[in-house]
């Protein structure tokens, strides 16, 4: 049996340490995507694909494939895939200027999701793009490119983007040393057509690909 209050007092420590300004290189030169699956019911496979930007062409992928105890619990997701994306991210040969993980960053109800923690964890400019809402309201934008902000108890957490016509919109919030509009235009520069951005996109097709 899981103690959650154990694993949610872990959450409320790192908010402390959650930065959301932007602590970027002087011109963002890489960015990579994250993506998990799970090959079996207890193993958790994670792929990160470094990209060019914002040419968007492939540096580098690497591969981690980890059994995990940890249930899928909604809100505690970065205890069950936390540690295959950290594992991954050991193999890169150089580290990215900005990470963008397919999960929340601070569209969370403790602010710390997936996004927020691994970039606090390996100390990294992350960036959250889920495609389902965890929490908050929002008014759905109509046009390819347009944004509406999404809110949680009188503040903005995030931002919910229309990628592509005909596909549900994309959840926005930043993560860890970087702000939501830095996020929303990084964003903005990887879509290439489809409904998720190139990093993450890439990411999905090559850890469903193993």
């Amino acid at each position: 049996m899981i103690n959650t209050e154990k694993y949610i007092g872990i959450q409320r420590e790192l908010r402390k340490k959650i930065i959301l300004e932007d602590r970027l290189p002087g011109k963002i030169k890489t960015i990579a995507g994250v993506d998990q699956a799970f090959p079996e019911r207890d193993r958790v496979r994670s792929c990160i694909v470094v990209l060019s930007f914002p040419e968007l062409n492939e540096i580098e992928r690497a591969f981690s494939e980890i059994e995990t105890g940890f249930p899928y619990i909604p809100g505690l997701l970065t205890f069950r895939e936390g540690p295959s994306i950290i594992e991954a991210y050991k193999k890169l040969r150089k580290r990215p200027d900005i990470l963008m993980i397919d999960g929340h960053g601070i569209a969370h109800p403790r602010r710390m999701g997936i996004a927020t923690h691994v970039g606090i964890l390996l100390d990294i400019p992350t960036v959250g793009v889920a495609k389902k809402k965890l929490i908050g309201d929002f008014k759905a934008p109509e046009r390819i490119g347009e944004y509406e902000p999404l809110r949680y108890q009188n503040e903005i957490i995030g931002a919910v983007l229309k990628s592509r016509e005909g596909c549900n919109p994309l959840f926005i919030s930043p993560g860890y040393k970087i702000s939501l509009k830095t996020g929303i235009e990084v964003v903005k520069k990887c879509l290439k057509g489809h409904k998720l951005p190139e990093p993450t996109r890439l990411a999905h097709k090559f850890v469903n690909e193993q």
